[in-house]
Parts: C-alpha cells; sequence; structure tokens
C-alpha cells in the first residue's frame, strides 16, 4: 500500500502534481506497481482539487445570495 503524501498547500500546487503524474503515467514506462501508485495519489489530488473548488463555489454562491438587490455587471478586466 503507497503511503499517503500530505496534502498539498494550495489548490495550484495540486493541479501541478496532478499534470506531472499524468505525464509520467502516459509515458508508459513505470512498472504496474509504480503506476497504481501513481494513479492512486492522482485520484486523491484530483479529488481534493474538486473539493477546493466546491468551496470557493459556494463561498461565491455565498456573497452573491447576501446581496440580493446588487445588481450585476459583466466584468471587464480594463474598467477602473
Amino acid at each position: 500500500m503507497p503511503k499517503k503524501a500530505a496534502p498539498p498547500a494550495n489548490f495550484e500546487t495540486a493541479l501541478t502534481e496532478l499534470e506531472q503524474i499524468v505525464i509520467r503515467l502516459e509515458s508508459g514506462e513505470l512498472p504496474l506497481e509504480d503506476a497504481l501508485n501513481e494513479f492512486e495519489n492522482g485520484v486523491q489530488l484530483a479529488r481534493q482539487g474538486q473539493q477546493k473548488l466546491q468551496q470557493a463555489e459556494q463561498r461565491v454562491q455565498i456573497l452573491l445570495d447576501s446581496d440580493n438587490d446588487a445588481a450585476l455587471v459583466p466584468f471587464t478586466p480594463d474598467a477602473e
């Protein structure tokens, strides 16, 4: 059984680690046991990332719901 790695510090770190795992798995050069361990770590990272995205979505929804009278306007990055 693979040892459990500490969860990444943030979403971006988890995503980078997941991308590296995909690259190693797609190379086809890992022995079966190593590939299974990498796959397991990848699934764990994907689940953690999904959880962080859901939490962020909930926070945004709470912010939007807390001011029902606020008018929504399209985002334009150059508008100041």
